[in-house]
């Protein structure tokens, strides 16, 4: 495995929480020249021992300079769903005319264009993209993040219930400090053209994640199927938009149909550890 910890190694989206872990596990791991790019520098002036730099996906113009002598780039997926693809696009444009070699992408474990389902349909399109790039290019498909579950267990503990529309699917979701650290792993030793599932060790229902809760903390929960439409409904009256609402209920969708049921070794591989199981992070937070 080829060690890139000398090479100069550039982590957009540097101010947001998997940007932060992402830089502080590089520099765990003896990187040197670290370059962060962010919208506003002044938000990551707190970071020592990097490089910082201003560059905003949805001004192309700013690009060039970011990207500059940059040789492996980590291109975390924005977080404005449904109005980031040209973003990110221009963002991989920019990377290929800057020379960048190596090209990390943080998508979403088997993305598929949909008209509404927006987050899905972002990562398709970027991945379409980064695989017509001359160079090299890992795509780290992340699963959904595990970390809603644990903010919102003592809450669910309470209410006794688990609103969804997945069915009996299952999904490997997995926290975010996983993802940042086998992001950092890939920026420092992936080659070639590859896509990369980053999971969680176990594939769980709406169902097990509700005997889980129940076990832990000593009250029952169900998990309650309400289906699409009323989870649409839902999702609108408290307050998402229609194109916000389309896309998060797309991942119940995915679920349903199985295809986030997919368990990776992103993190083994690139972190160098086992992912952190939900029972091992619900245990932890509720006695603390």
């Amino acid at each position: 495995m080829t060690d890139f910890s000398n090479s100069v190694l550039g982590v957009t989206g540097a101010s947001g929480y998997v940007g932060r872990a992402v830089i502080a596990e590089l520099k765990a791991r003896g990187a040197s020249k670290i370059v962060a790019i962010t919208r506003d520098p002044a938000r990551i002036a707190d970071i020592a021992g990097v490089e910082a730099r201003a560059g905003d996906f949805t001004k192309p113009d700013t690009l060039a300079s970011a990207f500059d002598g940059v040789e492996r780039l980590l291109l975390i997926s924005a977080s404005d769903v449904g109005q980031r693809l040209p973003g990110q696009l221009a963002a991989i444009d920019a990377a290929e005319r800057a020379g960048v070699g190596h090209l990390i992408y943080t998508s979403i474990t088997s993305p598929y264009p949909h008209p509404r389902h927006a987050v899905q349909n972002d990562h398709f399109w970027t991945e379409a993209r980064l695989f017509a790039t001359k160079g090299g290019w890992t795509s780290l498909r992340d699963n959904i993040y595990a970390d809603f579950i644990v903010w919102e267990a003592a809450k669910t503990l309470e209410a006794g219930k688990i609103f969804h529309a997945a069915g009996d699917g299952r999904r490997a979701i997995v926290f975010r400090d996983d993802i940042a650290a086998a992001a950092a792993g890939a920026l420092l030793t992936a080659e070639g053209r590859e896509l990369v599932d980053v999971s969680g060790p176990d594939a769980l229902s709406y169902a097990d994640i509700a005997a889980l809760l129940s076990r832990l903390g000593g009250r029952p929960v169900t998990a309650v199927d309400v289906g699409h439409e009323a989870q649409l409904k839902g999702m609108i009256g408290a307050g998402l938009s229609p194109l916000l609402a389309e896309a998060f209920a797309g991942f119940d969708v995915a679920v349903r149909t199985g295809a986030l049921a997919v368990i990776g070794n992103g993190v083994e591989r690139f972190a160098g550890r086992a992912p952190l199981s939900l029972e091992a992070a619900v245990t932890r937070a509720l006695k603390g």
